[in-house]
């Protein structure tokens, strides 16, 4: 039985569409946003140029209980400065789609993010369905407070900083 998984988040950052597009398309900015105990690196030789359609990345990470992973993602599609999504070629999902779609708004940039995953190990895997989906919101939490920090300072603070 195929059980597909999916994450849905959204948040308003007060910056342009373009500068949303050129923080999220470059890869070496996703070690800032994700959560140190991770152990989160990118194994693959970047520059500091944006994704492209056919792009492989090739990272290490550890998900749960400080199990090392390799994890290797495709980027999929662009649609710049709209959209992109990536996907695993092989790491700790049976399946892994991520799509990052940009809203311009009057405000700013509405960045939403839709995940679908399905786990490894057909029934013995959806047996920690709670404790991977629980482990994928914490992150993306996680991600929520750094881009607060790097896009929404708080106006009232006279010593704000960014990531």
């Amino acid at each position: 039985m195929k059980r597909v998984l999916q994450y849905n988040t959204e948040q308003l950052l007060s910056v342009a569409i373009e500068e949303a597009w050129n923080f999220f398309s470059t890869p070496k900015n996703l070690a800032l946003i994700t959560p140190p105990d991770l152990d989160f690196r990118i194994l693959t030789k970047l520059d500091d140029g944006e994704i492209y359609t056919g792009m492989i990345i090739n990272y290490m990470v550890r998900p749960l209980f400080g199990i090392p992973v390799r994890w290797k993602t495709e980027i999929c599609e662009v649609n710049k400065p709209f959209s992109f999504t990536d996907r695993q070629v092989s790491g700790p999902y049976k399946t892994w789609i991520h799509r990052h779609e940009f809203i311009k708004k009057d405000n700013g940039v509405l960045v939403k993010d839709e995940v679908r995953y399905e786990l490894p190990f057909g029934v013995l895997g959806n047996i920690g369905k709670w404790l991977v989906q629980n482990r994928v919101e914490k992150i993306f939490e996680y991600r929520r407070q750094i881009l607060q920090r790097i896009f929404n300072p708080d106006p009232g603070s006279q010593h704000s900083h960014t990531a």
